[in-house]
């Protein structure tokens, strides 16, 4: 890939106009919450520096129109997902939580706590480490999905960038205003023994008050000292409900389908199904909760992929 030839198109990119959409309606509600939020101050600085990059980033595009600018544009972008997931819990904290439906759902339908008893149903260190391996390859196949686009499909890496930023962002969405903890959280406040007897309380705003009680990961090995490193840096008390991290994982897959690159899907097959696995197993989320994320995934790749021409006409000048 010559990555300086010249390569000159007008207008947003679609990755820009949606983060830009997103930035605007979650501005809003920052400031209809701004009492109630944690330093919205710095939520407001971050959002008119990723206005300002933006800026910059095209302006370096006008006078050196390359793909190394188009990466350039953007690989930020798609990072910035880590400082808007915190976020979540910020804006739905605003409401009760709901875990004790989804808990409950989870008893209905399978006449027990899956998250509690999957452990049991597959014990062991060699279990707990695959699961956890699969748990955390979550952001490497997604990278190793995008990257692959960049570098053998690069036509088609726009549309998939779009796809992949959009969907999150409509995760986000979901999270932002329909409050669920998960497992982790919801048992530390009300007891194992409750969720093992079927006694789901309604715990109201309790995590706005203790957002740092959670059930402590077991450390096994080195794939679970990795789970636990990555939720002791960005773990909040949100984003159960539907599950993100099947949701865009299946969002993933279904990319690497497309790319009809058969051993890009192949081998990205074995850390998915481990990864829809171990939300339940390691008490991120409910069954319920994975359900829904694979339901929501395929829907979201849907209506992305339908979006993204609509985006292309309206801000770009060519395909």
């Amino acid at each position: 890939m010559n990555w300086l030839r010249h390569d000159p198109e007008n207008g947003l990119m679609s990755v820009e106009v949606v983060t830009l959409l997103y930035m605007l309606v979650t501005a809003v509600m920052t400031l209809v919450w701004w009492k109630d939020i944690n330093h919205p101050m710095d939520m407001m600085v971050w959002r008119m520096g990723a206005l300002l990059f933006m800026v910059l980033a095209n302006m370096i595009y006008h006078v050196y129109p390359c793909r190394l600018v188009i990466l350039l544009r953007v690989a930020p972008l798609l990072l910035c997902l880590i400082q808007w997931y915190p976020e979540t819990y910020e804006f739905c904290k605003q409401w009760p939580y709901q875990d004790h439906v989804f808990a409950a759902i989870d008893w209905r339908l399978f006449g027990c706590q899956p998250s509690m008893e999957m452990e049991k149903w597959l014990p062991g260190t060699a279990w707990y480490e695959a699961f956890s391996l699969g748990y955390y390859s979550y952001y490497y196949m997604m990278m190793a999905t995008l990257l692959f686009y960049l570098l053998a499909r690069y036509e088609d890496f726009q549309r998939a960038s779009f796809v992949f930023l959009a969907s999150f962002f409509l995760f986000y969405f979901i999270f932002e205003f329909l409050p669920v903890a998960g497992p982790q959280y919801y048992y530390a406040a009300i007891g194992t023994e409750a969720a093992r007897t079927a006694s789901f309380p309604e715990v109201g705003h309790f995590f706005v008050q203790h957002p740092d009680q959670i059930l402590p990961l077991q450390v096994k090995g080195p794939f679970s000292q990795l789970v636990l490193a990555a939720q002791e840096t960005g773990e909040r008390p949100t984003a159960a409900f539907p599950s993100s991290h099947v949701g865009m994982a299946t969002v993933t897959m279904l990319l690497a389908w497309q790319t009809r690159n058969r051993w890009l899907l192949w081998l990205s097959m074995p850390f998915y199904l481990l990864l829809v696995v171990a939300t339940v197993y390691l008490k991120a989320h409910y069954a319920i909760d994975s359900i829904a994320g694979l339901a929501t995934g395929i829907a979201f790749f849907a209506l992305t992929n339908w979006l993204y021409p609509c985006a292309q006409r309206t801000f770009r000048l060519k395909n």
